[in-house]
């Protein structure tokens, strides 16, 4: 699998992760997962998804979610578009404080 970018439009575009977990987290980790976006699924996951400006920030985060002890389900590239909660070209929005339900 590459890394690769080859157009100038994915270029100008940051690199969005999802990175998805077992059980939900509650709004109290938005401040441990700074930069990203937790969302509470359904099926009792927890999707953080995110900008990431290098592989480091990618690894610091997966290394966050190792030392709580959190089972790791996938970790995901996107698109910006098809991102979901945020738009990466302005401000985030946290919605972790109305879509998550506490542990």
């Amino acid at each position: 699998m590459s890394n690769e970018i080859h157009s100038e439009s994915e270029k100008a575009q940051p690199l969005v992760y999802q990175i998805r977990i077992e059980g939900h987290l509650g709004h109290q980790w938005a401040d441990w997962f700074e930069g990203l976006v937790i969302t509470a699924l359904d099926n009792g996951e927890t999707l953080l998804t995110g900008p990431v400006v290098d592989q480091a920030a990618l690894h610091g985060w997966l290394k966050k979610v190792r030392d709580l002890g959190i089972p790791l389900l996938s970790v995901v590239r996107v698109k910006p578009d098809q991102a979901g909660p945020f738009d990466v070209k302005s401000e985030m929005i946290d919605r972790s404080k109305t879509n998550l339900k506490e542990k």
